[in-house]
């Protein structure tokens, strides 16, 4: 019995040598280089909040913007941030996609001008320059956008600038793009002394919509570390708000080359838009988006709801 305390002792040092119990691994592919839009992925990573719900999250850049929604169809990751329109393409096109979570619950695709330019209105777009960086669904914002003032994709001329928004705006090659991103474009004219003007799709004929969101394979929805990325998510979307200045620090600790006053302004216009209830699906809004990609002809027919969105619990 003298023995006992000894090996109780024993016992619990051995206890305490053990590794703590292993997190799950997840990955999750952005759909970008890392920018504030990814602002409560890194806070959960920096403050502990993913590890708290015990898992390991790894955050990959595409080499390809295109790829991160095929690889999770594919497998090869768990989840990808992508965006709501083009999900609704993607599922059309047969990829087992669903979407299970919304990062930033408006719009931020715009139609950018200079703001001493000489476009005032969309109405004064007839003849002139629009340029884009991807065709398709910022044709079918810029059609919509047209049509409210009686004017056809055909009463402009469309320049593919390659994602060089700003800069062709700034060099006259076009008189106006679609696609800039308000809470960076915008920022960056006046960071170079050349402000812009947007006009708001959604305030033109266009529904509202989620920019990003979380998409994973439709046939691994029961995987319960989907439902802890959430929570974490929601925990760090509260923490942002909650902590401006730390989540800042957070977000540039290990990414350092984004400490600038471009991304400082930007974080500070993307922080409101980030959704405070990630895994709240708001059905009427994708049903009425899915109409209007079917008017528009990107899609042959609007799915149900179900078909590519869920809301887990």
């Amino acid at each position: 019995m003298r023995k006992l305390p000894a090996l109780l002792l024993g016992l619990g040092l051995a206890a305490a040598a053990l590794p703590a119990q292993a997190h799950d691994k997840y990955t999750l592919l952005l759909d970008w280089f890392v920018n504030p839009d990814h602002a409560p992925l890194f806070i959960a990573k920096e403050a502990g909040i993913f590890d708290r719900h015990e898992l390991l999250v790894d955050l990959i850049p595409p080499a390809d913007p295109n790829d991160p929604p095929k690889l999770v169809a594919a497998g090869k990751a768990d989840a990808a941030i992508s965006y709501q329109p083009q999900l609704h393409i993607q599922v059309a096109q047969g990829l087992p996609l669903k979407r299970i979570a919304s990062l930033v619950a408006t719009p931020l695709n715009s139609l950018v001008v200079a703001a001493d330019g000489p476009v005032k209105s969309i109405a004064d777009l007839k003849g002139r320059k629009v340029g884009y960086s991807v065709g398709g669904f910022e044709d079918a914002l810029l059609k919509a956008m047209l049509e409210g003032y009686g004017l056809k994709l055909s009463d402009i001329t469309l320049v593919n600038v390659n994602f060089s928004l700003s800069p062709a705006i700034f060099a006259g090659r076009v008189d106006a793009t679609i696609g800039a991103f308000r809470n960076f474009e915008l920022n960056q004219m006046a960071i170079e002394g050349k402000p812009g003007r947007a006009f708001y799709p959604e305030e033109h004929g266009v529904p509202l919509y989620d920019e990003l969101i979380l998409v994973a394979h439709k046939d691994k929805l029961s995987d319960p570390r989907h439902a802890r990325l959430l929570d974490a998510l929601e925990e760090a979307v509260a923490y942002l708000h909650n902590y401006p200045q730390k989540s800042w620090e957070l977000f540039i600790k290990n990414n350092k080359s984004l400490d600038d006053e471009l991304n400082r302004r930007a974080w500070k216009d993307t922080v409101p838009r980030f959704s405070q209830s990630p895994r709240a699906l708001d059905g009427r809004r994708y049903t009425r988006f899915a109409d209007f990609l079917t008017k528009q002809g990107l899609i042959p027919k609007a799915l149900p709801v179900t078909d590519y969105a869920v809301e887990l619990r």
